[in-house]
């Protein structure tokens, strides 16, 4: 008898967990759009505020001393629902980026805000901090809080490079966010 009740406790916790756990999975929430990143020209929408004089490389490759190592940036970039900027704006990615490898490879550490300005999560934001190797095809990055409909949330933020002009890029992301219980 003790046996029985002990396999049916067992069975029934098991049963509660698969529950909760397939009941977050439904909450999910996954949202794509695509992040304009423009570091210089005359309408920047991000800006080095710190980092080595532009030539103490000794060369004169201004390309490679303003991604240098150390270099800062702050950010207030547009995100739309499709590649075209004149597309829906669904938000604003504000934050900063930081140049944070010394090897032959461009490694960002990022710490920013996605906030939402139009739609079902207007008012709401989600913020991300880690590495970006923007190298990379995809890029993974922990999604650490949020705001709003996202309070309290984690989950993860998938980075993919649509389009480069010089140092001008559109970066598509592709969100997961799993809201707090």
């Amino acid at each position: 008898m003790a046996y029985t009740s002990k396999l049916l406790c067992f069975v029934l916790v098991a049963f509660l967990v698969a529950s909760a756990s397939e009941a977050r999975k439904r909450n999910q929430t996954h949202i794509q759009f695509y992040m304009h990143d423009t570091p210089g020209g005359p309408n920047a929408s991000a800006v080095r505020v710190a980092g080595q004089p532009i030539n103490a490389t000794g060369s004169n490759n201004t390309d490679a001393s303003m991604f240098g190592f150390g270099s800062i940036y702050v950010m207030d970039n547009s995100l739309t629902a499709t590649p075209d900027i004149n597309s829906t704006l669904i938000g604003r990615a504000q934050g900063l980026y930081a140049v944070a490898s010394q090897e032959n490879e461009l490694n960002l550490h990022m710490t920013l805000t996605y906030n939402f300005v139009s739609g079902v999560y207007n008012g709401s934001s989600v913020s991300v901090v880690g590495r970006n190797p923007v190298m990379n095809e995809v890029r993974e990055m922990p999604v650490v809080g949020g705001t709003g409909v996202f309070r309290l949330a984690r989950g993860f933020a998938l980075a993919k490079t649509h389009s480069m002009n010089q140092w001008d890029a559109i970066i598509e992301y592709n969100v997961t966010i799993i809201p707090y219980y």
